[in-house]
């Protein structure tokens, strides 16, 4: 991070000058991305369960793609009209690959991962595969759990088309005979609760082996006659809606933000619809309905061969009991450059910690916060906040360095997408007893990962940091690669503690040590570093 004064104050944007090479196309270049990941549901050398999960993270990353992506493409289709890099071909292109991405998905789920966990005795039963004591006991199940929190609803001009929320399983039915009225209302709409698990293990001894499971989906598209005493249910088919939500607020005309973001998230799961999943056999009649309700191309429209929501299979891979098929489990080492039992603010005045996650744990990273927290030399803890999830240690020791009368100021990013109620519920909780909480830039991410401590030592102050390419997230830190880098050099850590103030007054940087900071110099001093090392390689160009 650099400094940003009068002096070296970065002068105004020029034209952009166009590139002599192609770009990659940014949403293409996400589908290929996941073309890749999928490849590894393919590889026979992985073990079965981890193939399962290769295939719903693809579903997963496709949510979050049409949940954040699609909406550009696809208003542009609707409009008949083109928006720079958004057109009515770009919405064609994206959508067929898209497609084609699927179509393999569930050409690999049925043709080889559900013969490969069969041989291994792990079982999806349908209903037609289901023997007779099986399908007693699922419809037990259905009528004892699965029922009492279905409410049909027929539509009529007194019950209009529900609101149905983004990703959550559906199913619409076609109905003959009069209702109870006497009237010929066709079409019916049945909500599931999210509560619900959408995969159920069935009993060894009506299943025969320890591993067989039914989908929630075939339990009630076989009891669907239950829901409508009276009525013949003639066509029907699951269906899944995902909609936009990205949370858009215009930061300029908001008083607070946190209350703006907090009032988007109740209307994310009833954004506008980019993609309608249906059954591979849904009829025309009820894809066409679905698709003028939620105001949708055809081209929008995914016809799929199996569940409609691959990424709930997750919980298939955790019900399943069979270490041979997952991958081993991978223990961290301590972090090799720390010594257990020795204090942290010791190490550091001997120099330089780096801790490689995944590899060395992130627990010497709470090991180094829990420290300064019960230290009674520490006075003040800064740190930024962009994912820690929703139940986190890191954030429980904030909150206990604040018991302990220390002086606490987070910075927490309310636009990390998707985090964002988390991260609004965990500045409330640390505003509600005394922290200082901060939300960064208005029209700018903070995304630097850095945590700050004041100690006094003597009569001095001395301060201590960590910085990370990686979120304060001890579950993602056993995940990803990221370096962990904790230091008492007196330069660094002045420099970081100059970027907390800055963050909180907006206030000019005096000139930096050590820092580069975006958006006044990262760019500019990243290019010329890049070059210099073309330079010194001998090559003449980056």
């Amino acid at each position: 991070m650099e400094a940003h004064n009068p002096a070296n104050a970065p002068t105004a944007p020029t034209a952009p000058i166009a590139p002599a090479f192609a770009l990659l196309d940014r949403d293409h270049s996400i589908l290929a991305f996941n073309e890749r990941v999928l490849d590894w549901a393919y590889r026979n050398d992985v073990p079965l369960l981890e193939r399962l999960r290769y295939l719903c993270i693809v579903s997963s990353n496709l949510d979050e793609f049409f949940e954040v992506r699609a909406e550009s493409h696809l208003v542009a289709s609707q409009r008949q009209e083109d928006k720079g890099a958004y057109t009515i071909s770009s919405f064609e292109r994206l959508a067929q690959a898209a497609h084609t991405l699927v179509a393999r998905q569930y050409a690999l789920f049925n043709d080889d991962l559900i013969p490969a966990l069969e041989k291994k005795g792990i079982r999806i039963i349908s209903h037609g595969d289901r023997s007779d004591e099986q399908r007693q006991w699922v419809k037990q199940y259905f009528h004892r759990d699965v029922q009492p929190l279905l409410i049909p609803v027929g539509l009529d001009p007194s019950h209009p088309f529900p609101q149905v929320a983004n990703k959550s399983l559906n199913f619409i039915v076609r109905l003959s005979g009069p209702d109870a009225f006497g009237r010929e209302n066709e079409v019916a709409i049945v909500k599931v609760p999210r509560v619900l698990p959408r995969m159920i293990q069935m009993p060894a001894k009506v299943a025969g082996g320890p591993h067989s499971f039914v989908s929630l989906s075939s339990v009630i598209r076989a009891h669907l006659a239950d829901l409508f005493p009276g009525r013949q249910v003639g066509q029907f088919s699951q269906f899944r809606v995902t909609r936009h939500s990205d949370l858009a607020v215009d930061e300029d005309d908001v008083k607070n933000l946190r209350t703006a973001l907090r009032q988007g998230l109740q209307h994310r799961h009833f954004g506008q619809a980019v993609r309608l999943e249906v059954s591979a056999g849904c009829s025309d009649f009820l894809s066409d309905f679905l698709l003028k309700q939620f105001d949708l191309p055809r081209l929008a429209l995914y016809r799929v061969p199996g569940p409609v929501n691959l990424v709930r299979l997750t919980q298939l891979v955790d019900l399943v009991r069979a270490p041979e098929l997952c991958f081993p489990v991978y223990k961290p080492c301590h972090p090799t450059q720390l010594t257990p039992g020795v204090s942290f603010f010791d190490r550091l005045k001997q120099g330089d910690v780096l801790i490689h996650q995944p590899f060395e744990s992130f627990g010497g990273v709470l090991d180094f916060l829990r420290e300064a927290v019960h230290d009674p030399q520490v006075l003040a803890i800064k740190q930024t906040i962009y994912r820690t999830g929703s139940d986190s240690e890191l954030m429980d020791l904030l909150r206990e360095a604040v018991r302990r009368g220390k002086e606490v100021t987070v910075v927490v990013e309310l636009k990390a997408r998707f985090d964002e109620e988390a991260n609004i519920n965990w500045a409330e909780a640390l505003e509600s007893i005394g922290a200082q909480v901060l939300y960064g830039v208005v029209g700018l991410k903070t995304h630097a990962k850095m945590m700050l401590i004041t100690r006094r030592e003597g009569r001095q102050l001395k301060r201590y940091a960590h910085l990370s390419t990686g979120n304060y997230n001890p579950r993602t830190a056993r995940l990803y690669t990221d370096w962990s880098h904790l230091t008492a050099d007196a330069a660094l850590t002045a420099d970081i503690e100059h970027v907390f103030v800055h963050l909180a007054s907006h206030s000019r940087l005096p000139r930096m040590n050590r820092l580069w900071l975006a958006p006044f110099h990262l760019h500019r001093k990243l290019v010329a570093g890049i070059n210099e090392l073309g330079l010194a390689a001998g090559t003449g160009t980056p």
